[in-house]
């Protein structure tokens, strides 16, 4: 029983080790120009944003606007939502507040979903939806590598969170969609 046990965990820890050296970074580092804390952040978003985009990129059209049900988001609906999530983010916590007209137009529905989002976004390659985050994640390292671990630490707008928080908040949400992107494929009908 006991050799048994440790074959177990020696084919778990080996199946862990592997999919996090193909599919992710296995240690936190603070890439260079970030302070510490807002470095850290920044490797974790990172290594969420890779593990997406390695899930994804190599869907078909038929793959990228698969409906699970009639209720469910196209997987490109689901990585225009995490950018539009992420957006939102960066307005509040950069500029202290909350989608201008502009902006809402622009990023409402795929912050949404729903109904408005299963019509609007189909019929893009998978690429359309990831070159739009890379956009978006673009801005958001150049804006976190000008801010210190003190305005990470400090209440936004509002003073409802830190801005550590609601960075977290986009960072824990990103995983929760990871997952759901993940079951998704997994839906797919095979040919």
């Amino acid at each position: 029983m006991k050799k048994r046990s440790y074959n177990i965990i020696l084919a778990l820890f080996l199946i862990l080790s592997v999919n996090c050296s193909v599919n992710a970074q296995s240690t936190i580092e603070v890439p260079k120009g970030y302070t510490t804390q807002i470095g850290n952040m920044v490797s974790m978003l990172e290594d969420l944003k890779t593990r997406v985009t390695s899930s994804v990129k190599n869907l078909s059209q038929e793959e990228t606007d698969f409906l699970l049900d009639k209720d469910a988001n196209r997987v490109g609906a689901m990585i225009l939502h995490l950018a539009a999530t992420e957006k939102y983010y960066q307005v509040y916590t950069f500029e202290g507040r909350a989608f201008n007209k502009e902006e809402e137009e622009a990023w409402m529905t795929a912050l949404g979903l729903g109904e408005k989002a299963r019509e609007k976004y189909v019929g893009k390659p998978i690429d359309y939806y990831l070159k739009i985050w890379d956009e978006v994640r673009k801005e958001t390292l150049t804006k976190l590598k000008e801010k210190d671990d003190t305005w990470f630490k400090s209440l936004g707008a509002e003073d409802v969170m830190s801005n550590q928080y609601a960075w977290y908040h986009v960072m824990e949400h990103q995983a929760n969609h990871m997952g759901q992107i993940r079951l998704v494929i997994k839906r797919i009908p095979k040919k």
